[in-house]
């Protein structure tokens, strides 16, 4: 009787010490959360504070180096003449052009040589030893190719974009339970419905993950795009002040470049969040 009135005395505590201690992980994980936001949202003004105390300093000749204000006065300057606008519209078409051609590319080719021994052993190899060039070697030869037409520019950004997309989609198609597309087959599923409804739904998460990094890539390929003979753009805009010892408007294209393709990257985030919400 003893032994009984003691364990029902004690399975109270017992009980309650689990649901407490999940209580104090859940505040503990809403804390950190909240600690990590904090930083995130002082990081960038901290950057930007030490960055005006060296500028301030003199440490650096601020004709090389200028101070964020400096920068924040030439990015106004740029917004009020109006060629800012005409800049990021150039650079986007070339970026949204070479992105689409590139992906859609890289996603046939993909599907291709994942699913076909044939085609892997053809093509696999040839793109796996020109997936290492970079699409700045090719300015000289694009320029030679297509003179000046936007048509060099896009060549180089479906360059740097279709290898990103194909070896992520070739990889997630070979990673497809193949107990699924037996199963599909066996149902007496036309082969284009397997592809489309068995084979590519279950590669999306690869193939998604390599469309986001290609758009970052279709970026900074831009550049390369732009040494190419442009009349317009963000890195023709920082190539002239580059020219002109205008060192403000240079990292006021930077600082452009760079935010124009962290909201490209975070709009393609929530969208592929939205659209394969089962990965």
């Amino acid at each position: 009787m003893a032994d009984i009135s003691t364990s029902a005395a004690l399975s109270p505590r017992g009980g309650g010490a689990l649901p407490a201690a999940g209580a104090k992980r859940r505040r503990n994980a809403r804390l950190s959360q909240r600690i990590n936001m904090a930083v995130g949202l002082v990081s960038i003004p901290l950057f930007l504070m030490v960055w005006q105390l060296i500028a301030q300093a003199r440490i650096v000749n601020p004709i090389l180096f200028p101070a964020p204000t400096e920068v924040a006065r030439a990015a106004m300057e740029w917004v009020t003449s109006g060629l800012f606008v005409e800049d990021a519209v150039a650079s986007l078409k070339r970026v949204a052009t070479g992105y689409l051609v590139g992906s859609v590319v890289g996603v046939g080719c993909g599907l291709l040589t994942g699913r076909s021994a044939f085609f892997s052993g053809l093509l696999g190899p040839l793109f796996q030893v020109l997936r290492p060039i970079p699409p700045i070697a090719f300015v000289s030869i694009v320029i030679l190719w297509f003179g000046l037409s936007e048509g060099g520019k896009v060549f180089l950004i479906v360059w740097g974009v279709f290898f990103t997309v194909w070896l992520s989609t070739h990889l997630g198609v070979q990673k497809v339970d193949q107990g699924l597309v037996r199963a599909a087959q066996m149902l007496g599923t036309p082969r284009r419905r397997l592809v489309g409804e068995v084979v590519l739904l279950s590669a999306l998460p690869f193939i998604v993950v390599g469309l986001r990094t290609a758009v970052g890539i279709s970026f900074y390929t831009l550049v390369a795009a732009e040494l190419a003979g442009a009349f317009a753009g963000i890195f023709y805009r920082i190539q002239l002040a580059q020219q002109n010892m205008q060192t403000g408007l240079v990292f006021a294209g930077l600082a452009a470049l760079g935010l124009i393709s962290f909201i490209a990257d975070r709009c393609f985030a929530m969208l592929a969040q939205r659209l394969v919400w089962w990965r």
